[in-house]
């Protein structure tokens, strides 16, 4: 945890904001902050800064914050995401965050099992918790605004062209397509397929509006591992 997160309904009638939990183990445990010591600290959706510790034992701490610095700018991208495997979406949800994505539509495939559409992992709040625990890696206080699409067809043929609007839309695919651009620069659109990539009809449905198919290479990577190359890759 590099920068302790509150919520604005945190703070008391005096701007002070208590913590406990995980929270307050990794200031005692972890960082050995005590009484008048300061640590990074930032509101969701907020400024950032420090926060001095002015109370703590083994249940609270209580801290007063001191923000003045606006968080790191989101990239420049909205991905399009088939949705992973439950374990897997944990990861990739939290790699997201720290890259700095500011929107995802996690989309239905054919190669996507129907049973992952009913994990308990898809709550809000599960989300919301895997998003700032990247948040808290990386240093940043504005949360990615996660769209769940359960449906294909209806997302490429309806949401998809808005989306699409002043952005370049690039499909990234295994199989003899351009090389992904290096920094390509301006608003673009990925779309990311589950292991394996999008089926034919697919890929066709996401180029149909405008997409671009590209590829890595030959290999075929995990999901979380190929999200990662392709950021680091396009920005």
């Amino acid at each position: 945890m590099n920068l302790l997160l509150f919520g604005p309904e945190a703070r008391d009638a005096d701007g002070r904001v208590r913590v406990s939990g995980q929270q307050l183990r990794h200031l005692r445990q972890v960082l050995g902050k005590g009484v008048g010591d300061t640590v990074r600290a930032g509101e969701i959706g907020g400024l950032m800064g420090c926060a001095g510790i002015v109370a703590i034992d083994k249940h609270s701490a209580l801290l007063e914050p001191q923000l003045d610095t606006p968080p790191p700018p989101k990239l420049p991208l909205v991905l399009v995401l088939a949705l992973p495997r439950p374990k897997m979406l944990r990861r990739t949800l939290r790699a997201l965050a720290e890259f700095g994505v500011g929107e995802v539509h996690l989309v239905n495939s054919w190669k996507v099992e129907k049973s992952y559409w009913q994990t308990p992992v898809l709550a809000p709040a599960t989300l919301r918790e895997y998003c700032l625990q990247g948040l808290e890696q990386a240093c940043d206080t504005v949360l990615p605004a996660i769209h769940l699409c359960p449906r294909f067809k209806p997302f490429a043929e309806d949401t998809l062209p808005g989306l699409l609007a002043g952005r370049r839309g690039l499909v990234a695919h295994p199989g003899d397509y351009p090389p992904c651009p290096r920094a390509p620069g301006g608003e673009l659109l990925l779309a990311v397929g589950p292991e394996g990539g999008f089926t034919p009809y697919e890929v066709d449905m996401l180029s149909a509006p405008g997409c671009e198919a590209v590829s890595l290479g030959p290999r075929i990577l995990r999901v979380e591992n190929a999200v990662s190359a392709l950021l680091a890759r396009l920005f």
